[in-house]
C-alpha cells in the first residue's frame, strides 16, 4: 500500500508503538515479502492529514459498537428468517419429527371433535386434489406432508400454513440476534485490538491469528449468554402447530416455561435449579458449531476485507465499505456454514428432543454418531443448502452494516 492510506483503511490497521512527532504517525501496514510471499507488518510514516490525530475509531464505545452490531442484527434476521425455517425443517424430518396433520390420527380427531365427529377436512390444502375420503374425514396421503428438498419445503409452507409460518420464530430470532450480535461483534472488536497489541509486543508472529482467537473467544460469550432463546427458536421453527383457529402457537417465555415444565414433571414438581440446566442442553453443540465457524469466519474475512479496503484505496466511502464488508462477509459465511453443518445438525437434534431424561443424557459426540448410523455424509450435511443460502447473506449483511455505521460515526467524530 502506498504512504497516502485511506481513513478508513488506516483506521482498521494496529498503530505501531514508536513515538510520532506533531505532524506524521508511524503506522504497521502489511507489505508483502519479495522473497517468502508472505504479508509482513512494515513501518510507514503517514502524515496526519491522512490520518486523524487522536484516532476517532478508538473514540467509538461499547454504547456505539453494540447500537451498529443491533441494527445489523435485526436486518439480517427479518430477511432470512424464512431460511432458518426450512433448514430446521428439514434438519428436524430427517431427526424423525412427523409433519402430518395434528388431527391425522383417530386419537387426536375423536379427542378434538368428540364421538359424534361430523365430516373434517384434513387435507394439507383446500387446493390439494390428490386427497381421499375416509369414513367422514377427507385427508391426504402420507407424501403431502413429506419434504423433499428445499423449495419443496418453502411450497408446502407456504400452501399448507401460509406465508406468514416462513416467519416463525422471528421474535425469537430478534430477541437472539439484537444481544447475541450486540454481544459478539462489540468484544470481538475489543479482543481483537488488545490481542493485536499483545502480539505485536511479545509474539509478532502470532499476529496472523489474532482474529481466529477473538472470533472464538467472542462468539463462545456470546452463545453462553443468549442459548436459551435460541433453544426456544429451533423448538419454534422445527414443531408444528395446529391450524389456526384450534390453538395460538406458543411464544418464546411459553416455550422455555415448557420445556422446564417437563424436567419439572419428571423430577417429581421439585423446583429446583438442577432443573433449569435444561436451558442449556445442547450448548456443547452449539460451541461446538459456532466457535469453529466464528473462527474459519473471521481468519477468512480478515484478510480479504483487507485487501479489498486497500485497492479501492483512498477513494473509500461508505459504497466502498458496505461492497467490501459485504463481499468479504458473504465468502467467509459460507464457507464456515458449509463447514460446520455436522454440528448444526446435532445441535438441532438435542433442541427438539421432547424425552427430558433423553435429552440431559445426550452428548454432541453421541448425537453426530448417531447421525452418520442413520444418515451418513447425507444425514450430517442435511439442511446444508439453506444453512448456507442463509449464512453468506446474513454474515454480509451484518458485517456490512455494523462497519458501514461504525464508518459514519467516525467521521461524525472526526469533524467533531
Amino acid at each position: 500500500m502506498g504512504e497516502a492510506e485511506n481513513l478508513w483503511v488506516a483506521s482498521e490497521i494496529p498503530s505501531s508503538s514508536s513515538s510520532s512527532t506533531a505532524d506524521t504517525k508511524v503506522l504497521d501496514f502489511p507489505t508483502k515479502d519479495s522473497t517468502t510471499g508472505f504479508e509482513i507488518l512494515c513501518p510507514t510514516t503517514v502524515s496526519l492529514p491522512h490520518l486523524e490525530k487522536g484516532s476517532s475509531e478508538d473514540k467509538l464505545g461499547l454504547t456505539e459498537r453494540v447500537f451498529s452490531a443491533a441494527g445489523a442484527a435485526f436486518l439480517s434476521a427479518v430477511i432470512l428468517n424464512p431460511l432458518d425455517v426450512v433448514k430446521t425443517r428439514l434438519q428436524a424430518q430427517a431427526a424423525g419429527v412427523s409433519y402430518s396433520h395434528p388431527l391425522s390420527y383417530d386419537i387426536g380427531r375423536m379427542a378434538f371433535f368428540g364421538p359424534n365427529m361430523m365430516f373434517a377436512d384434513l387435507r394439507c390444502s383446500p387446493s390439494c386434489a390428490r386427497a381421499g375420503v375416509q369414513g367422514t374425514v377427507s385427508i391426504c396421503p402420507p407424501d403431502c406432508f413429506q419434504y423433499k428438498g428445499t423449495f419443496d419445503v418453502f411450497t408446502k409452507i407456504i400452501r399448507q400454513e401460509g406465508m406468514g409460518r416462513l416467519w416463525r420464530g422471528t421474535n425469537a430470532g430478534l430477541a437472539l440476534a439484537v444481544p447475541m450480535v450486540g454481544i459478539y461483534l462489540p468484544f470481538y472488536d475489543m479482543f481483537r485490538n488488545r490481542l493485536e497489541e499483545l502480539s505485536r509486543e511479545n509474539a509478532p508472529a502470532t499476529t496472523m491469528f489474532v482474529p481466529l482467537v477473538a472470533g472464538a473467544l467472542a462468539r463462545s460469550l456470546a452463545c453462553t449468554v443468549c442459548y436459551p432463546i435460541e433453544l426456544a427458536r429451533t423448538r419454534m421453527q422445527a414443531f408444528k402447530e395446529a391450524k389456526a383457529g384450534m390453538q395460538k402457537p406458543p411464544g418464546v417465555l411459553k416455550t422455555l416455561v415448557g420445556v422446564v415444565s417437563e424436567v419439572r414433571t419428571v423430577n417429581n414438581l421439585q423446583n429446583s435449579l438442577h432443573n433449569y440446566r435444561v436451558l442449556w442442553r445442547g450448548l456443547g453443540a452449539q460451541l461446538a458449531r459456532d466457535v469453529p465457524f466464528s473462527a474459519i469466519c473471521w481468519a477468512t474475512l480478515e484478510p480479504m476485507r483487507r485487501r479489498l479496503l486497500g485497492i479501492v484505496g483512498n477513494d473509500t466511502n461508505a459504497l466502498g465499505i458496505l461492497g467490501a464488508n459485504f463481499s468479504a462477509g458473504f465468502v467467509a459465511g459460507t464457507i464456515a456454514a458449509a463447514t460446520t453443518c455436522p454440528f448444526d445438525v446435532a445441535k438441532t437434534r438435542r433442541q427438539i428432543e421432547k424425552d427430558p431424561c433423553r435429552a440431559m443424557r445426550m452428548t454432541t459426540r453421541q448425537t453426530l454418531i448417531e447421525v452418520w448410523r442413520d444418515g451418513g455424509m447425507r444425514g450430517l450435511f442435511t439442511g446444508v443448502g439453506p444453512r448456507v443460502a442463509r449464512a453468506g447473506p446474513s454474515v454480509g449483511i451484518v458485517i456490512s452494516f455494523y462497519e458501514v455505521v461504525k464508518y459514519a460515526l467516525h467521521r461524525q467524530y472526526a469533524s467533531s
